[in-house]
């Protein structure tokens, strides 16, 4: 049996040590992949081999039965005919394959693998085809809009469309596009997730869209009507009177595009933000506010110290 010598340290690809659990597994994986991904590192063939090493080393270690077989076996992990199964049966007329319905159940007998009778073709061998998952990173316009994407899976070259509204972390299946079985030859299905490059304005906060936007102190008591990018376009916005810092205020429509169609809610969060610099009348005008103002916001501190008093 030829002794392989390309083995891959998967755990130390993913930078995990042996006892990481799959959650370990799956967010080291994709800190690391969104590192190399092509996308962010065109025409770098260190970076496109260290993502196929990593696609690699996630689908292994995040396969319970493959990282069964990593751990046990080490580099003659993935040779089809390296077990401590018994040898195959033998006849009186020494191996003989035509008691197996296909090739398939005959590897599966090699292997020690269960199988299922059928009664009408004998024995048939239920290899399931492997899934793989691999990430894929997307500007907010890509997501937003929907674009079309080639992707490279090992020798193949895949295209794939997504579809406008990919949030974070969202999955996308492709039927079919997953590396085939070794025994069945049969491509499992390929699972995309998607990651945001971040940008500099709009931001997820769980399934929502969200801005900051900043306001003097004179419009968050005042009131006033203020510019907010979409992202789509500028819109203008009436801020009340009497806003406080840290209030977000939600714009109907003009969030993210909705895979079912239409658009979800921006919300704008407001943020008071003081001047440093003030000239001579904005120096005054506060001077007079500060002599003047009846308004305490720290009043309720008073009962605080009377119950630490107590």
């Amino acid at each position: 049996m030829p002794i392989a010598t390309d083995f891959k340290d998967y755990y130390s690809i993913l930078g995990v040590n042996k006892t990481a659990t799959p959650e370990e597994i799956k967010r080291a994986y994709r800190k690391i992949a969104r590192k190399h991904h092509p996308d962010l590192n065109p025409d770098d063939k260190d970076a496109e081999a260290k993502f196929k090493d990593l696609n690699e080393a996630n689908e292994v270690l995040s396969d319970p039965e493959k990282r069964e077989k990593y751990d046990r076996f080490g580099q003659q992990w993935n040779q089809p005919n390296y077990n401590e199964a018994p040898p195959p049966k033998e006849t009186d007329a020494g191996n003989n394959f035509e008691q197996y319905g296909d090739f398939d159940s005959f590897i599966n007998d090699l292997l020690g693998r269960s199988q299922r009778r059928d009664s009408s073709s004998g024995f048939r061998s239920q290899s399931p085809a492997p899934d793989t998952e691999a990430a894929i990173v997307l500007t907010f316009s890509e997501a937003f809009h929907g674009v079309q994407k080639r992707l490279q899976l090992d020798e193949d070259t895949i295209n794939v469309r997504i579809p406008a509204g990919a949030k974070p972390s969202s999955r996308i299946r492709l039927k079919g596009k997953g590396r085939a079985s070794p025994f069945s030859h049969q491509r499992g299905d390929l699972y995309l997730t998607i990651e945001l490059v971040p940008h500099s304005f709009f931001r997820f906060e769980d399934d929502r869209l969200v801005c900051d936007i900043p306001i003097r102190p004179d419009e968050a008591v005042l009131g006033t009507e203020i510019k907010v990018p979409t992202p789509d376009g500028i819109v203008t916005m009436k801020v009340p009177k009497g806003l406080k810092s840290g209030q977000s205020l939600r714009l109907r429509g003009k969030g993210w595009t909705l895979q079912k169609g239409g658009r979800g809610d921006l919300f704008a969060k407001l943020q008071v933000v003081t001047p440093q610099d003030l000239n001579a009348i904005e120096q005054e005008c506060y001077e007079k506010i500060q002599a003047n103002t009846s308004f305490n916001p720290r009043a309720y501190l008073e009962e605080i110290k009377e119950e630490i008093k107590l």
